[in-house]
C-alpha cells in the first residue's frame, strides 16, 4: 500500500510542478517587457521549470541516492524562483497581487521537497 501511496504523492507533485511552471511562464507572458525585466524573467523562467523538470527526473531515479540528489536540486531551484520574485516584486517591477500566488506556491512546493529531503538525508551527513 505504502508504494501505491508514493506513486500517488509523486504524480501529484509532478502535476502540482508542472502547474507552477506553467503559472511562471504565464505570468512571464503578460509582464511588460524591458531589458531588465527580460533578463530577471529568463532566470526566473529557468529556475521554475527546473523544479518540475527535476522533480520528474527524481520519480525517474533509479536509486534512492539518485532521488535525493534530485530533490537537492528541485530545493535549490524552488528556493532561487523564490528569489527571483522577490526582486520583481521588492524592485516594484511587478504589483505584489501579481507576485503572491507564485509566491505562495513556490514556498508551498519548497517546504515539501525540504521535508522530503531531511527525511531522506544520508546517515554520514
Amino acid at each position: 500500500m505504502k508504494r501505491q501511496s508514493n506513486e500517488a504523492f509523486n504524480t501529484e507533485m509532478r502535476n502540482r510542478t508542472k502547474r507552477f511552471a506553467i503559472s511562471v511562464i504565464q505570468f512571464y507572458r503578460q509582464m511588460q517587457k524591458t531589458e531588465i525585466t527580460y533578463i530577471l524573467g529568463k532566470q526566473l523562467l529557468r529556475a521554475a521549470t527546473s523544479v518540475a523538470a527535476n522533480f520528474r527526473a527524481a520519480c525517474r531515479g533509479r536509486s534512492g541516492a539518485e532521488f535525493y540528489s534530485k530533490i537537492c536540486i528541485v530545493t535549490e531551484e524552488a528556493d532561487e524562483t523564490q528569489f527571483w520574485l522577490e526582486l520583481f516584486e521588492e524592485s516594484s517591477m511587478v504589483k505584489e497581487e501579481a507576485i503572491q500566488p507564485l509566491y505562495k506556491e513556490a514556498t508551498e512546493i519548497l517546504a515539501i521537497v525540504t521535508s522530503i529531503k531531511h527525511k531522506l538525508r544520508p546517515k554520514e551527513m
